[in-house]
């Protein structure tokens, strides 16, 4: 079926008017790292401008930011690995045993905002003397990933066919053996998918680190609050760090974008 050319138009013009305001905010960000304070404020804004790396400069020189950026890495690792250890059972017992109060707990979970749990969080880590520490990050930022997981992946698991699993355990498979041999397999884009997700949020993550660690465990989001002191703040940093803390994130979605977009498709389809 050929399409017509007025469609092409009108589909060209709504890509822009939906890429345009998506992107416009990152693109602000990219040209602002490379202006000098007095360009960046100036108004009307600049778009053309003497481009510099003094910004980045500063915050590999000056911060400790490959320190920060193992942290994160430690973190957000640990934190997603328990995350599937814990919620791939989970999903799979919710989606094969129709134990919806235990997914809508998870859910609830998911839908609270941090900020609700870091009194709790901060008076537990305090009493056990675990600020500052690896383990009070990587438990907080599992409120964050292990219901990504559980969420995706239980509306994946219910999509893969129950007589897969009950062939293997006619066989004399285990349902434990089944699950790992069988659903696991075929699970691929949907673990991917949890994977990247619950990374993302993790690595973005702010709130946590900036109550719960400090000078020892901050992660990659503080480097941008280093930036802002009560005087002034340095937006030339700040837009250095946020490219830098940015990059990572859009690397790891640009190379599993085909699994992720597969994986919550997949999901959302049943039968």
């Amino acid at each position: 079926m050929r399409v017509s050319p007025a469609r092409k138009i009108i589909f060209a013009i709504a890509l822009i008017g939906i890429a345009v305001p998506v992107l416009f905010p990152f693109l602000w960000m990219l040209a602002s790292s490379f202006k000098t304070q007095v360009d960046i404020v100036s108004w009307p804004p600049k778009l053309l401008f003497n481009p510099i790396i003094g910004n980045y400069i500063k915050v590999f020189a000056e911060q400790n930011f490959l320190k920060y950026f193992i942290n994160s890495s430690i973190i957000g690792i640990t934190a997603v690995s328990l995350s599937l250890l814990l919620g791939l059972p989970a999903a799979y017992s919710i989606a094969r045993f129709k134990q919806q109060k235990l997914s809508v707990f998870i859910l609830i979970a998911r839908l609270m905002p941090g900020i609700s749990f870091l009194m709790p969080w901060y008076i537990i880590f305090s009493r056990l003397h675990l600020m500052d520490s690896y383990v009070a990050l990587v438990l907080s930022h599992m409120l964050i990933a292990l219901p990504i997981v559980v969420w995706i992946m239980t509306s994946y698991f219910e999509t893969v066919p129950v007589e897969m699993e009950e062939s293997a355990m006619v066989d004399g498979a285990t349902r434990q053996k089944a699950f790992m041999a069988i659903i696991l397999p075929v699970s691929g884009p949907g673990i991917v998918t949890s994977i990247t997700l619950s990374f993302i949020f993790s690595w973005n993550n702010f709130m946590f680190s900036q109550v719960l660690s400090m000078e020892k465990t901050k992660t990659l989001p503080i480097a941008v609050y280093n930036f802002v002191s009560y005087a002034e703040v340095d937006w030339g940093a700040v837009m250095a760090a946020a490219v830098a803390i940015m990059t990572p994130a859009i690397i790891l979605t640009m190379i599993f974008q085909k699994y992720v977009v597969k994986g919550l498709t997949m999901g959302a389809v049943k039968g």
